[in-house]
């Protein structure tokens, strides 16, 4: 299944991931579910994940980990691991992530392309193409 949405806004982009951890995409969002975002600087991946945390029920404050490389959000209905690998260049194996991605939450992954070896045919792949300053066409794989 590949289904492609346009978003004219960061608001736009956040209420996508919120409908997708919802499950008003068509895809169960559940414990021990991944979701893999690829795309540049700027394609709206933050804000997606931002989404996901509102439709899991989160209700703080969510921002890119990308100097922690890890954020555990929890306080809804599921965890939600929230990792950036933007500043990882190599030895993604020797971070752990296994006990996240199989762990008792929901882990999002934004520069997933650095770490193919840890998804599965039951991951979520999600790409984000910039269109301009506020449009994005994002394309969600399953």
């Amino acid at each position: 299944m590949e289904e492609v949405f346009i978003t004219e806004s960061a608001e736009e982009t956040i209420e996508l991931g919120e409908k997708l951890s919802k499950g008003e995409l068509g895809i169960e969002i559940a414990k021990g579910s991944v979701i893999a975002l690829n795309g540049e600087l700027g394609g709206g991946k933050t804000h997606f994940t931002k989404g996901i945390a509102l439709g899991l029920g989160y209700t703080g404050y969510v921002k890119s980990p990308s100097f922690t490389i890890l954020h555990e959000y929890t306080g809804g209905t599921l965890p939600l691991y929230h990792i950036d690998l933007y500043r990882i260049e190599s030895g993604v194996e020797e971070l752990g992530l296994e006990e996240y991605i199989e762990g008792e939450g929901v882990t999002v992954i934004e520069w997933a392309e650095r770490a193919t070896e840890l998804f599965d045919d039951k991951t979520v792949m999600i790409n984000f193409e910039y269109i301009d300053e506020d449009k994005r066409r994002i394309i969600i794989k399953k």
